[in-house]
């Protein structure tokens, strides 16, 4: 992305694609990864005895929150992870780092096998 169409991953957006009327209730559910259907079924249970509440913070969020952009991520799989580092980012820095402990190991048993004995003679040995 270029830095003129650069959207902030972490922004809460209203989801018009799988939204009912504004997209707030798509928009909260993709930002915190919870189940769609249950959080409108949470809004209508707690509509019922503060509904002026829920009303007015509806069409205030509907009003404030941008849409979500069709470019917002790369492809599913970016998606994925910057809706998992929203849900919890200690589990995703945790498997990031276990990640790049396994590639050091691996770079450190290449290493050691590029600086073996056995190496530097099957070298030898291909070049005559």
């Amino acid at each position: 992305m270029s830095a003129a169409t650069y959207h902030n991953r972490n922004r809460l957006y209203r989801n018009r694609e799988r939204g009912l009327i504004a997209g707030v209730c798509a928009g909260i559910a993709d930002w915190t990864g919870f189940n769609l259907t249950a959080l409108r079924v949470v809004v209508v249970l707690l509509a019922i005895p503060f509904t002026a509440v829920m009303v007015i913070g509806y069409l205030v969020l509907a009003l404030l929150l941008p849409v979500k952009p069709a470019d917002l991520y790369k492809d599913a799989e970016d998606e994925r992870f910057w809706t998992e580092t929203r849900r919890a980012p200690v589990d995703s820095v945790s498997a990031l780092n276990q990640r790049f402990q396994r590639l050091d190991e691996r770079l450190q048993k290449l290493e050691k096998w590029l600086t073996s004995r056995q190496y530097r003679i099957r070298s030898e040995l291909d070049e005559q």
